[in-house]
């Protein structure tokens, strides 16, 4: 059910032909979802790549993903009725400095890599990168390499186990085992995979239409003007890119709630990537979390998840339900590798991705150097929740004029390719990370005193602000506030 968006309703067309050039990429990705061509002339993007030690635009991808959500936010506050359009800028340094993921927590930096986790030299001559950051993957992976567990292994016995597995041998062996692996592809190896195939066809954003609805006018404003004051959506994603995007829907101000499940793990960027939430649990798993999240669900706007392909449709949420439970809604769906193809199914992060997709070897080619590197940061994390944000503004514009349900789907693999189209920066790896004290706020919050980097979009009417502090999971009722 449901079609692609193929078609250009009056009020996305563009108006006149002598309108000023649009601003490159973030024109583009703004004439994807056809949204107003006006509105790109509202958009100031200071700074230029290298601005971190990369061979990639990152700083551009930062900046432009994040141009694109605070752009449609600014379109959402004209569309209801805040007068003429506001400027809206957005630093590349600044952004840059955003998708670092820094903070402290009174004063202590946060928290690194688990032991385990990284690259490894296989039996074929190639690489591979295990993700160990939570207990059950690392201990799935070392029992996979016949490894103990616990404090006494080391990353000698990994590389000593891993020197007798082919690389995309134990890739395999450990996505069947539900495990987070990645073996090290190039460019040209990714492109020719069924998956790199498969992801080759999709846009970076898609929105299609899912069901029929009427259009939900947008709440008028009270005392607080921002762009998405008292719209509520519902946040059921865990580790970076979906609380990133929600975390930039609360800094134009949407009630955002962030639902968790009280047995499952979450990293400690919670702290940092919760700032605006709310926080609640709910177990999915019983009869109870499953009527709490439906009752929260009939007045939600928009709802956002990461959850591997087809585990909310199990549970009774999936695209269809969430539809028929709230006509109108908004169903933002976050995968690593894209809903098709052979790989749709697969767990990922943003590290595994880079180095399944040729990012790692293209960057280690860059800096004539054998192993795998990584990108300066977790830019497909970080640009992914941008435009998880990104259209899930685009389709509440869409249903406020037009009606319907729509769905919205972006992944860490799509992204990669929307960076890939980018222009390389030749220099880029010689550059040092600029200092990080002009961007950072202190706050308190429910997890101690918190410094972190400030949103680096600015509007020029309703500045953007976290208005709720970030708390630990449950800390709140489940139930919406009055406004």
């Amino acid at each position: 059910m449901g079609y692609l968006m193929d078609f250009r309703p009056p009020f996305f067309r563009g108006g006149s032909s002598n309108r000023k050039a649009a601003h490159g990429a973030l024109g583009a990705l703004w004439r994807l979802v056809d949204l107003p061509e006006e509105a790109l002339d509202y958009i100031d993007l200071p700074g230029a790549d290298p601005v971190l030690p990369s061979s990639f635009s990152v700083g551009m991808a930062a900046q432009y993903s994040m141009g694109a959500a605070a752009l449609a936010a600014a379109e959402i506050w004209h569309l209801r009725g805040g007068g003429k359009r506001q400027r809206v800028t957005v630093d590349m340094r600044h952004a840059a400095q955003e998708t670092r993921g820094y903070y402290t927590l009174n004063g202590t930096p946060s928290a690194r890599y688990d032991k385990i986790t990284g690259v490894y030299r296989c039996a074929d001559g190639n690489w591979v990168r295990i993700h160990a950051n939570f207990a059950h993957h690392r201990d799935g992976a070392l029992a996979l390499l016949g490894c103990p567990t616990g404090a006494t292994v080391d990353r000698r016995m990994v590389e000593k186990a891993l020197s007798r597995w082919n690389s995309f041998e134990f890739e395999q062996a450990a996505a069947d085992a539900g495990l987070v692996v990645a073996a090290m592809r190039s460019f040209d190896e990714w492109d020719r995979h069924p998956q790199g195939i498969a992801v080759s066809q999709l846009p970076v954003v898609s929105i299609e239409r899912i069901g029929d609805a009427p259009p939900r006018a947008l709440p008028s404003y009270g005392a607080d003007p921002r762009p998405l004051k008292d719209i509520r959506v519902l946040d059921l994603t865990r580790i970076l890119a979906g609380p990133v995007g929600g975390r930039t829907l609360a800094a134009y101000g949407a009630d955002v709630m962030l639902l968790n499940s009280p047995n499952l793990p979450n990293i400690d960027a919670i702290a940092e990537t919760s700032r605006g939430k709310l926080s609640v649990l709910a177990d999915l798993d019983t009869a109870t979390g499953r009527i709490t999240l439906g009752n929260l669900l009939r007045s939600a706007n928009i709802f956002m998840q990461a959850y591997r392909p087809g585990a909310l449709a199990d549970l009774g949420f999936g695209v269809e339900d969430v539809a028929r439970i709230r006509p109108g809604i908004i169903y933002v769906s976050l995968s690593a590798y894209g809903h098709v193809g052979p790989w749709a199914y697969r767990r990922g992060f943003d590290s595994l991705v880079q180095t399944a997709t040729g990012f790692n070897h293209a960057e280690a080619q860059a800096a004539h150097q054998e192993a795998p590197r990584p990108l300066p940061t977790q830019i497909l994390d970080y640009a992914s929740g941008y435009l998880m944000a990104f259209g899930a503004q685009a389709a509440l514009a869409r249903q406020a004029t037009e009606g319907g349900s729509w769905h919205v789907r972006v992944s860490l693999a799509q992204t990669g390719r929307w960076l890939r189209g980018l222009p390389r920066v030749a220099t880029g790896l010689g550059s040092a990370l600029p200092p990080l004290e002009p961007y950072l706020e202190t706050t308190d919050s429910g997890f101690g005193r918190l410094a972190a980097v400030r949103h680096a979009a600015r509007f020029s009417v309703t500045p953007a602000r976290w208005a709720r502090p970030s708390v630990p999971p449950g800390t709140h009722p489940t139930v919406w506030p009055f406004s």
